[in-house]
């Protein structure tokens, strides 16, 4: 397993690479850096695979543009494009968590060109709609949903970095737990994610990890990427209600919060994504890779093996 640091399209980039073999990419979440992938990076690469874990853009060692303009979805799919140019990859499998399962999804929508195949984990394929999916759950939560309240530069930030070991342990001790969107009044996002300690699937070096990463970048650069939304609602007009064509695979675990609120959009994906090969359903939290890392290499190796 090696690190490198590369230029892509002008953004210093970190990416934790590993094995040879067809290319696969992995593409993290929401407050979470190329670490999170640490099981599966081992696990592909023995299995006879060629796989990047890079630090997204504004995470971790990766380059973090002060500008919140320069985190929309077009700039986060040219970086993945990018990081195919510089390895000189034509096509590859792109795989996502989270908000990297979202860009993944697009990454395959917007270049199918460069995608073999694609796997999202916990955030199904949701194609574009009449209106932006911040102004729908704003409808459906008011004006105090998470993703409204991060909106605003400051808040959020400053909540997140306030305590980072306590904020690292309430939202990845929180995925299996049921919790509310929305915001308390005069409160914080963390409100809703009380600190339960270290949950048994991380060590506390890894927890370790994560605290010394956002404690050198803070938080910003994450949560640019929610301030985008809208922005990327009026940049994807060309691929209203597009479907995807790649094969595909999706992950989730069926103790993530987030599948209840999601279960309609799962149950749907075979109408947007037709070549789905499957749905995979781990007892896990949110967290489904690092929780199960067994189980989720064994479902991405079934599935990579296929189209070998």
């Amino acid at each position: 397993m090696n690190k490198r640091s590369l230029v892509v399209g002008g953004l210093r980039m970190n990416v934790v690479e590993a094995g040879t073999g067809p290319d696969v990419v992995l593409l993290h979440g929401f407050l979470n850096h190329s670490y999170s992938w640490r099981h599966q990076v081992r696990d592909l690469a023995a299995a006879g695979y060629h796989v990047l874990a890079p630090d997204l853009r504004g995470y971790g060692e990766t380059g973090s543009p002060r500008d919140a303009g320069q985190y929309s979805v077009l700039h986060l799919v040219g970086d993945v494009v990018g990081l195919l140019d510089a390895y000189r990859i034509e096509r590859a499998t792109v795989v996502g968590h989270d908000w990297g399962s979202v860009l993944a999804w697009n990454t395959a929508l917007m270049r199918p060109d460069r995608v073999r195949g694609v796997v999202g984990m916990s955030v199904p394929y949701v194609p574009r709609g009449d209106v932006s999916l911040l102004t729908t759950m704003r409808e459906r939560f008011g004006d105090s949903f998470y993703m409204q309240y991060f909106q605003e530069p400051g808040p959020a930030d400053r909540e997140l970095a306030r305590d980072v070991p306590a904020t690292f342990r309430g939202v990845l001790g929180s995925g299996s737990q049921p919790w509310d969107p929305v915001v308390p009044e005069g409160g914080g996002w963390l409100d809703r994610l009380p600190d339960k300690g270290i949950p048994d699937w991380l060590s506390p070096a890894d927890l370790d990890t994560y605290v010394a990463a956002f404690e050198r970048t803070g938080f910003t650069g994450a949560l640019n990427w929610y301030r985008n939304m809208e922005r990327n609602h009026e940049l994807t007009a060309a691929w209203q209600h597009a479907p995807i064509q790649a094969p595909a695979l999706f992950i989730y675990g069926t103790r993530d919060a987030f599948s209840r609120y999601a279960s309609a959009l799962i149950d749907d994906l075979p109408s947007h994504v037709p070549d789905l090969r499957g749905v995979v359903r781990i007892d896990a939290g949110h967290w489904v890779q690092q929780e199960r890392p067994d189980e989720v290499t064994a479902a991405l190796v079934d599935f990579l093996d296929r189209d070998r």
